[in-house]
């Protein structure tokens, strides 16, 4: 029985081809790139939003593995790049990977990008640079816009704690759930949502977060970019009364109440009680302290009072 034939190589840049792009109307020549991968962030919108280190990047690779050629092709033809462009997506991403691995094992310089925005943020990618990192093979990213950040940023609600979910469960009944699950976090939410489900999103997060103040940011960086910011209630109202919202968009809901999360009396005495079965009471204070974020002071003081009682 003979062995299976080896995959076929990935296609690069032709031998002499010169690296090069162009900005503001002036043709630069691309520096060599070091060997490994290069994790280069795109524009969300706004072409104009890329660094010049991107460019660079893109034009000198072997190969730029793009979620979307067609989507990529824009970008890179808008900037005079001619790498070749190959497809890297969530259904050939299995039959992908040894290939790409095996470039990089041969000292290959390849770009990873998505079809806007940060690779690996709610895009292909994770399972790549995790076996890259496993073989101690070289990953280098090239930072630059993201949507997460963008509409943080415009959203004004508290920036300096915040949880990245995603996208929510579709249906009404997981999405609730999910809501529950992370109401207690005591930082910013931030979800993607598509535009046909986003009234029913923000009318299900009223419902489960209360009436938190949220914003709707669409198509940032482009030409219709908005931000709209109220109540969850007022949200979902507006949303559920206008007409459907188009383009991509984030949701920013801000943190609970201190209050909200403080839990009872009855759950402190709970979870001292546990503590101190095993633990001694410094050691119960500070393990119930760090789990429900309390002062130190008043869990001391309510673990002397249990300590006390018959």
């Amino acid at each position: 029985m003979s062995a299976p034939s080896p995959a076929a190589p990935l296609p690069g840049r032709a031998k002499d081809a010169s690296p090069s792009f162009t900005a503001f109307g002036l043709r630069a020549e691309a520096e060599p790139l070091a060997p490994g991968l290069h994790i280069v962030a795109t524009p969300i919108g706004n072409l104009k939003d890329i660094s010049f280190r991107a460019l660079a990047t893109l034009a000198a690779a072997d190969a730029v593995l793009a979620e979307d050629t067609r989507t990529s092709k824009t970008l890179l033809a808008h900037y005079g790049i001619a790498t070749p462009l190959l497809p890297y997506h969530e259904h050939n991403a299995a039959q992908m990977r040894p290939k790409i691995l095996e470039k990089l094992r041969q000292g290959g310089r390849l770009a990873l990008i998505s079809d806007a925005g940060t690779p690996l943020v709610s895009d292909p990618g994770y399972k790549l640079v995790a076996e890259l990192v496993a073989e101690g093979l070289p990953v280098t990213g090239i930072p630059g816009p993201s949507a997460v950040l963008a509409a943080l940023v415009l959203a004004g609600l508290p920036t300096d704690r915040f949880f990245f979910e995603g996208f929510l469960p579709p249906k009404s009944a997981a999405r609730k759930a999910r809501l529950t699950e992370l109401s207690t976090i005591p930082g910013t939410l931030v979800f993607f949502e598509s535009p046909r489900r986003l009234a029913e999103m923000l009318g299900d997060a009223a419902m489960v977060l209360g009436e938190r103040p949220g914003a709707v940011a669409r198509e940032l960086t482009k030409y219709y970019e908005n931000v709209r910011r109220g109540a969850l209630s007022e949200l979902a109202a507006h949303y559920g009364e206008s007409e459907e919202a188009r383009g991509e968009i984030v949701v920013i809901i801000g943190p609970p109440d201190a209050a909200a999360l403080a839990p009872s009396g009855a759950t402190l005495d709970e979870a001292l009680r546990a503590a101190l079965e095993t633990l001694s009471l410094k050691e119960a204070v500070a393990q119930v302290t760090a789990a429900s974020g309390q002062p130190r002071r008043l869990v001391y003081a309510r673990a002397l009072e249990l300590t006390r009682t018959p």
